[in-house]
């Protein structure tokens, strides 16, 4: 994701350190809702996700709702979102996530590349990719 001439971008994405169940590594928006889900969040942690949550959600598109194929797991199942370095007023908010996520115990890790997949999905704060292991696995018989 280059122009001629300049430096490559560097991707943002907050991820598990461990695989899930699928193989993929959840983002920390999804490990955050999972623990939302499951409960195990205080009062003030939860508060704090409902609020950062739905100030994302009005901050940025959710690109399943432009175009519900990207995270379709029958079309792209190991879709990924990567922030953009430009979203900064994105990623400032981050550190909250990964403070509750390291009070439970949640490994989270900042991973950065220029070229993580096949874009799939492109606005101005993120992208979203079909991983390279996706694009190496042999198609399905």
């Amino acid at each position: 994701m280059t122009t001629p001439g300049s430096e490559p971008t560097e991707y943002l994405r907050f991820q598990a350190t461990a695989p899930n169940e699928r193989g993929h590594f959840t983002g920390v928006f999804g490990l955050i809702n999972r623990l939302g889900r499951a409960g195990k969040l205080s009062e003030e942690q939860e508060r704090f996700r409902r609020a950062n949550n739905a100030w994302y959600d009005a901050a940025y598109p959710d690109p399943g709702s432009v175009d519900p194929s990207v995270y379709d797991p029958e079309v792209n199942p190991t879709a990924t979102a990567w922030f953009k370095p430009t979203a900064t007023h994105l990623l400032d908010r981050v550190g909250g996530y990964l403070e509750i996520l390291a009070a439970h115990g949640v490994e989270c890790r900042l991973v950065r590349s220029a070229d993580p997949g096949r874009v799939i999905y492109e606005d101005d704060v993120q992208i979203v990719v079909v991983t390279r292991e996706e694009l190496a696995a042999p198609p399905a018989v």
